[in-house]
């Protein structure tokens, strides 16, 4: 993809994410005046979330056949539209149906939006960067949901819940507009075939598992464990499907590199804990504190501001030192700080609430972006859109899952209590305490697998090093020529810095051609056609030879020159440039960083890395 910059890629990227997140819970809290308007019940308005999560999980593996099938510009655009006219369906609804139906179409928009999202930010990260910038797209995953909620109860205080989504179509329609206008052409070569049968099972798989999740704890266990079980069988088919296929739906190659298991797993533990924190704290606050839902969430809200600062922090962190400390002590923070907040529960002080949730929030900003980039770092650019795909559809199992859990155990205590005469008081703080005590347990389990993981990074490191860029091994003291000097000038140049070949620039010093002994070798070829090489044409003609070369070296570059020139860009990958040269027959090719040329990469310089690579790890 040829783009502008990768910062503004990023802003795109991030962007997106921050939407779709956003998205999948700003309409939680509006569930009161919907259900008034279309007089419909708690069950029935719950769809809108329910429906939603599942066609957006759904989505998620077709979004990997989609970015290997169309070209990425178009298809993100196509996705965000889906966004925009699922808004105003829903904000002209006059019926519920209507009004599930726009919330359906944002879900499939949803579901590839994050995933191509997160493919974007691949394809233009340098891999030094990858916790930085992986950093920033965790933070705006984490803020989305977090701020939405606040948003849309500030919204709800002096409008109608239609409002939210001309908000949310308006700010849909910006990220179109800066897709359109920053993202860069884009190429693909490929042409895979959909396997529906496999779209079939996934779609199935998922349904099942997190329909049966959602409902285990609202009395209709019976159902819950059929659907999980269809669920199981479902997915356990699908998987044997992809090993069986020529062209599976989802790879899943990335599954059998165990640095990217342990990342997926610690991803979702970390987005479990997290996704169940924003419902169940303000859920508590509001009951236990007799507060509204504004300020539960602006008691909150610091946690979140904070979590968005430290997030590109950590990102830095992983760049520099990996997940040796940064991941286990996030889990730190969460376990510790979660068992505060369940034992100074009879404080009823909002204050400590706000101070001991910080901690929370921000350990996960340790683990969410860093995890990703470990895992993902940990495979070749090809499995790059299958280790999207797994990792964005841990991302809404995560949700889906850990929400229904807590939400339910925390249900499921508080009735409890009350069924054995407890007052009301006193049932909201032992459910809210068990809950909390789920979460530890979690935060625990991470910890564990966190301390686990570190071994792997010491093999990432020798078989993917970090200074692993075209940048770290380019020749960057780069020699020039003007293209009005002669080719006699140019090859007493060559020959005097022991080169090969010389990039040309113009007087603006803007690079316009590479020339290199061969070439001038061929010119001289060329214009005796009769003759193979320069060698049998002297035999032939000696004289007229000479005559002929001394007119030819008075020739200046730009009259030989040609008009086609191949560099690559700096965010090139190693293995992308081996392909570069290959194809195109070429020994070295200028390097360009935003227009101009910053280095020259030579097959040279990429043998003595392997080289020099092979050595370090044999000793």
């Amino acid at each position: 993809m040829k783009n502008k910059k990768p910062i503004l890629v990023l802003i795109v990227a991030a962007f997106a994410a921050f939407l779709a997140t956003f998205n999948e819970t700003f309409l939680n809290i509006a569930f009161t005046p919907i259900m008034k308007d279309f007089g419909v019940s708690v069950s029935t308005v719950q769809w809108l979330t329910t429906a939603y999560m599942l066609g957006a999980a759904i989505m998620v593996p077709v979004s990997a056949f989609m970015y290997r099938k169309f070209k990425t510009k178009p298809l993100f655009l196509f996705t965000v539209s889906l966004l925009i006219i699922g808004s105003l369906i829903c904000t002209l609804a006059t019926n519920f149906e209507i009004l599930l139906t726009g919330r359906i179409i944002q879900s499939l928009g949803t579901g590839m939006l994050v995933p191509i999202a997160m493919n974007l930010t691949l394809n233009v990260v340098p891999r030094e960067k990858m916790g930085t910038y992986m950093g920033i797209m965790g933070a705006a995953t984490t803020l989305g949901p977090s701020l939405s909620i606040i948003s849309a109860g500030a919204i709800l205080n002096f409008s109608t819940w239609q409002t939210l989504f001309w908000i949310f179509c308006a700010l849909t329609l910006i990220l179109f507009i800066l897709a359109l206008i920053i993202l860069g052409k884009t190429e693909k070569n490929e042409n895979p075939k959909l396997d529906v049968f496999s779209v079939i099972l996934i779609s199935l798989a998922l349904i099942g598992i997190l329909y049966g999740v959602s409902t285990l704890f609202s009395g209709n266990i019976i159902i819950a464990l059929i659907a999980i079980i269809i669920g199981a069988i479902a997915l356990i088919l699908f998987v044997k499907r992809q090993n069986k296929i020529s062209e599976p739906l989802v790879g899943l190659k990335p599954l059998s590199i165990k640095p990217f298991r342990s990342g997926i797993i610690l991803n979702m533990l970390a987005l479990m804990i997290v996704f169940s924190m924003n419902i169940i704290m303000p859920l508590y606050i509001q009951s236990a504190l007799s507060v509204s839902a504004f300020t539960a969430s602006i008691t909150l809200f610091p946690a979140i501001i904070l979590s968005c600062i430290i997030a590109p922090i950590a990102g830095k962190i992983y760049d520099k030192k990996g997940i040796k400390h940064i991941l286990p002590l996030g889990f730190i923070l969460i376990f510790v700080f979660i068992l505060l907040l369940g034992l100074t529960r009879d404080m009823h002080s909002l204050i400590a609430i706000t101070l001991l949730y910080i901690p929370v929030i921000c350990g996960s900003s340790l683990i969410i972006g860093p995890v990703q980039s470990f895992a993902l770092g940990s495979l070749n650019k090809e499995d790059n859109p299958n280790g999207v795909t797994m990792v964005s559809t841990g991302f809404q199992i995560a949700g889906c899952v850990g929400s229904s859990i807590f939400t339910g155990v925390y249900s499921l205590m508080l009735g409890l209590k009350l069924g054995e005469g407890a007052s009301q008081s006193e049932s909201l703080s032992f459910a809210y305490f068990i809950t909390l005590l789920v979460a530890v347990a979690i935060a625990f389990i991470g910890f564990i697998i966190a301390m686990h993981a570190r071994k792997y990074e010491k093999v990432l490191k020798q078989e993917i090093p970090r200074h692993l860029t075209l940048e770290s091994i380019m020749k960057k003291d780069v020699f020039t020529v003007n293209e009005n000097t002669t080719l006699i000038d140019v090859l007493k140049f060559i020959t005097a810095k022991k080169v090969s070949g010389v990039p040309i620039i113009n007087n603006k010093n803007q690079l316009v051609g590479f020339i290199s002994d061969g070439d001038i070798m061929r010119y001289l070829a060329k214009s005796h056609p009769l003759f193979t090489n320069v060698y049998s044409f002297t035999i032939a003609s000696e004289n007229n030879f000479d005559k002929k070369l001394k007119d030819l070296m008075k020739l200046k570059v730009k009259d030989i020159v040609k008009k086609k020139t191949f560099t690559v860009d700096i965010n090139t990958s190693l293995e992308d440039v081996c392909k570069f040269l290959t194809d195109n027959h070429l020994k070295k090719s200028p390097v360009i960083k935003d227009g101009k040329m910053v280095g020259i990469i030579n097959r040279s310089n990429i043998t003595k890395y392997a080289i020099d690579c092979y050595l370090g790890m044999t000793k």
